[in-house]
């Protein structure tokens, strides 16, 4: 019986540059910039659970490579925790808010944009460090 004596073929993980990014101009780095404050931010479209960034890069007419490079390097994130982080926002604003008590968990996660039940959990508690229910309870609490 022979044994493999040949060391397992195990790569180290390269950390992974992403060359477009030296490519974009600050010009337009920052014009993208203020094209998805306006859109995102302003416009509210992190409400729509159905926006894309490839939707967003297609109104802000670039390419979605460049899009994300400039999430990435502004925002220190990517488009999801970008908009969840917004959509976060706001549900903080209806857990808080004594004229929203009536509405359910999951309302309130719709009404900020998410589109289920469980992303909506996944993202408050990434955020925030609880459920949205107990974060309610501790604030209508006070």
């Amino acid at each position: 019986m022979e044994t493999n004596t040949k060391p397992y073929k195990i790569r180290e993980k390269a950390e992974k540059e992403a060359g477009y990014r030296g490519l974009i101009r600050a010009e337009l780095a920052d014009e993208l910039y203020d094209g998805i404050l306006t859109i995102v931010v302003a416009q509210k479209k992190y409400r729509d659970p159905d926006y894309s960034a490839k939707q967003l890069a297609e109104d802000l007419n670039t390419n979605p490579r460049y899009l994300s490079a400039v999430i990435n390097s502004r925002f220190g994130m990517n488009y999801s925790s970008l908009v969840n982080e917004f959509r976060v926002r706001d549900a903080v604003h209806y857990l808080t808010d004594k004229r929203y008590l009536d509405k359910t968990m999951e309302e309130i996660g719709t009404m900020s944009g998410f589109s289920n039940r469980q992303s909506f959990y996944a993202a408050f508690f990434k955020e925030k460090g609880e459920a949205p229910h107990q974060f309610k309870k501790r604030h209508l609490a006070k």
